[in-house]
């Protein structure tokens, strides 16, 4: 799962990261309001911590701004403001959930873990799967028919991508922005390699999927 934080507190934005890292997460992180909606606009995140007052453009602006082009990934904002006109006044602008400083890290796994698993984007948010495969990204272990298998980081990351778009074809350049993420300057022969290991990954599962090359597009995952 790919996550979005914007939060101007240095500490706490590193804090946050680091701790979201270990929990198996793929984290983008920025500290103002115009990053946030750059790396937003994107729509290549699976949820996005938005931290309410940030400089450059305050992330009730952020929020505005990315449901008018109706960007639907879930944001929970994150904020000192707690008062009840505050919470009504964040949800009313699109936001999926408000969590108050300060706050547990407990408490926020498990308003993501919500709000993932309520959204229309996201089938199965703890341990997708699709026709006869399971990814656990906690662990980054696929499970087949035959077994499973532990993967990479990156190889983790991209087969989480296919399996929740299983039976869609995937652009290389979206596949790029989900995996490396948005700043990575990584060459396109990488991907070619990591579609190598996803490959040898599904059938070392015995899955009876196969990961289809469409020419002049991109991949698709597909049952054989």
């Amino acid at each position: 799962m790919r996550i979005l934080l914007a939060e101007d507190d240095k500490k706490l934005n590193e804090s946050l990261t680091n701790q979201l890292i270990s929990r198996g997460f793929n984290v983008d992180f920025c500290y103002d309001g115009e990053e946030a909606f750059y790396y937003a606009a994107q729509n290549i995140h699976d949820v996005i911590l938005l931290d309410r007052m940030l400089p450059n453009m305050e992330g009730t602006m952020v929020l505005t701004k990315l449901r008018k082009q109706g960007i639907n990934i879930p944001i929970i904002l994150i904020t000192a403001l707690g008062t009840l006109n505050d919470k009504v006044t964040g949800l009313n602008l699109g936001a999926d959930d408000y969590l108050v400083k300060p706050f547990a890290f407990e408490e926020l796994l498990a308003r993501i873990q919500c709000v993932t698993r309520r959204s229309p984007i996201i089938n199965q948010a703890i341990l997708p799967s699709y026709c006869d495969i399971r990814f656990d990204g906690t662990s980054n272990t696929l499970t087949g028919p035959a077994g499973s298998c532990t993967c990479s980081k990156r190889e983790g990351a991209m087969l989480e991508t296919f399996i929740k778009n299983g039976g869609q074809t995937l652009s290389r350049n979206t596949l790029l922005l989900k995996v490396w993420g948005p700043d990575s300057d990584v060459e396109e022969g990488n991907l070619d390699n990591y579609i190598y290991f996803v490959r040898r990954r599904l059938k070392a599962v015995g899955s009876c999927l196969k990961l289809r090359t469409i020419r002049g597009i991109g991949y698709c995952l597909l049952e054989e």
